[in-house]
């Protein structure tokens, strides 16, 4: 070690030798001076897969598989995101688009996360897609592309912690309406819930990070349980439409040109309840045996939600009752007129509504795990403003503490919009999905890329064989039209109030990273492809 050292380096040695430094291999210390004990640090091919990437372990690997696969599957909350916005689609394409759109949208999410699975397994790092796009596109355009997908991908995650406490927190305001009909709807209600939900969350993952992979499972015992919960009183009590009703009638009240344009921007709902499966890629250097647990972790995922996803949207094609009634509710989620008008129980309903409360929240906790992960991960490459700060890991609780902090402020300050405009709120939801999808999008572009005219690709535990360019293709083809119609209002005519604002704020956030990368970002930012070692 070098005998030279400022005050600050010697105090970081001495913490690390009062924490029983001396016990450990020095592979397992950070530069910053944290340390991660034997049992934390995964197993052998963790320790190499980690070299590889030129990567210190300074987070604990305290997922497996089973909880990883509890961690995607509450996280994006299949069958509750897709009652949450039954409204959406209701208004664009009606229960048959519901019913062909899942299908559909399920096949095409199905090629996109095994595409992204299977570059997991080659490199299994919490930076996911910026990192994959750094080793896989065209060379001259690694560090700008992969530089641009951070930010995306970061935009995209931080917009979804919000818009999960938003929903979590207008739904217990529709809980409150339904209960008392003198209460009044407002908007900063609405926001205090979301600081009261999310500030819950960060405590989850703060106190009680060691406890996490636990509770994962718990509550995917809940989110699989609850399931059977709700469409068991729904099948029996709720009056049933005919098969022709319920799964050949398309609708149009959003007051489009055609049926078919209508339908196809409903197809946003089953796309919205099956995006975001790459949270367990985020999570990556806190997962035993990570290069094949990942892509494990993701498919099986995808199966379990879509399964569950597809009898929920069969179940509310049957058993939404009256529309016109249910869309009118004035609760603002037209789920729990459905539980009531089934029921006829408040207590019921909210016993109901109350499962999906907890699942959702539930949600909003893998949230805050995941965009802080990812925050954290870009702030270590130097992609964000005040990257040092935000790189810190608690050398006690071995979590990236102040991207967790930074994750809670952005979403109470963004939230204040809501009491200003509730079409600004949403159009952050919107904001999430497109940035997502295009992190998708640019990523799997550059693995064809790759797979076509660049290097052989790297060694993967899973992979898919001779399929994978057809995979990858079938991928982009699918995502191409949800992309573009992902930015198009619910309904006409299109007036401020009612406008998707998310085509503003998306480019807006481009321009701002384009700005930022001219003046500071491509002298700061280092590709992570710079310090990956494949010769190893």
């Amino acid at each position: 070690m070098d005998s030279k050292m400022d005050g600050k380096d010697e105090q970081v040695l001495s913490y690390v030798i009062n924490d029983d430094a001396d016990t450990l291999p020095m592979d397992s210390l950070d530069p910053t001076g944290v340390v991660v004990k034997p049992k934390w640090r995964g197993t052998a091919q963790d320790k190499k897969d980690m070299e590889v990437l030129g990567r210190h372990q300074v987070l604990r690997r305290n997922f497996r598989f089973l909880s990883m696969l509890g961690f995607g599957s509450t996280l994006i909350c299949t069958w509750e995101i897709l009652l949450s916005y039954i409204g959406f689609v209701s208004t664009n394409g009606g229960t048959a688009m519901l019913f062909w759109g899942y299908l559909v949208v399920l096949i095409g999410v199905w090629c996109t996360y095994a595409s992204l699975s299977e570059m997991a397994s080659m490199a299994p790092t919490a930076g996911g897609q910026y990192h994959w796009v750094s080793e896989f596109a065209p060379p001259r355009h690694q560090k700008f592309l992969s530089y641009m997908v951070g930010w995306i991908c970061m935009t995209g995650w931080q917009a979804g912690l919000l818009s999960v406490g938003f929903l979590v927190g207008t739904i217990i305001q529709g809980l409150i309406v339904l209960n008392n009909a003198t209460y009044t709807f407002e908007r900063w209600h609405g926001t205090l819930l979301v600081w009261a939900v999310t500030s819950f969350c960060v405590i989850f993952n703060t106190y009680l990070a060691k406890r996490l992979p636990a509770i994962e499972g718990v509550v995917l015992t809940i989110h699989v349980m609850g399931l059977f919960a709700i469409i068991v009183p729904l099948w029996v009590l709720s009056p049933r439409a005919t098969s022709k009703d319920a799964l050949l009638t398309f609708t149009n009240a959003g007051g489009w040109p055609s049926t078919g344009l209508s339908a196809m921007i409903g197809l946003l709902t089953p796309m919205g309840s099956l995006l975001g499966f790459d949270c367990c890629v985020h999570m990556a250097e806190e997962v035993e045996d990570s290069g094949r647990t990942l892509p494990r972790s993701i498919m099986w995922s995808v199966y379990l939600n879509g399964t569950m996803g597809f009898i929920m949207a069969i179940t509310m094609c049957y058993c939404l009752g009256d529309v016109t009634e249910v869309l009118k509710t004035e609760t603002g989620y037209p789920f729990i007129q459905v539980f009531y008008n089934a029921t006829q129980s408040y207590a019921a309903t909210n016993v109901m509504v109350t499962i999906i409360i907890i699942t959702i929240t539930a949600c909003c906790v893998s949230e805050v795990a995941t965009c802080s992960r990812q925050l954290w991960s870009f702030a270590r490459d130097k992609g964000v403003p005040f990257s040092d700060w935000l790189a810190f890991v608690s050398p006690t609780m071995h979590i990236p503490l102040r991207a967790i902090i930074v994750s809670l402020c952005v979403t109470c300050f963004v939230s204040l919009i809501n009491i200003v405009s509730t079409s600004a709120l949403n159009a952050i939801v919107s904001l999430g999905v497109v940035a997502l999808l295009s992190s998708y999008y640019i990523t799997i572009a550059c693995l064809i890329w790759r797979r076509l005219y660049g290097d052989t690709l790297p060694v993967r535990r899973w992979s898919l064989g001779k399929h994978g360019l057809a995979i990858n293709i079938a991928s982009l083809i699918f995502m191409t039209p949800i992309l573009f119609f992902a930015f198009w209002p619910v309904a006409t005519p299109v007036e401020p109030s009612s406008m998707n604002w998310a085509v503003v704020m998306f480019f807006g956030v481009i321009i701002w990273s384009l700005v930022y990368y001219s003046i500071w970002g491509k002298h700061s930012y280092i590709g992570p492809v710079r310090v990956v070692k494949r010769d190893l």
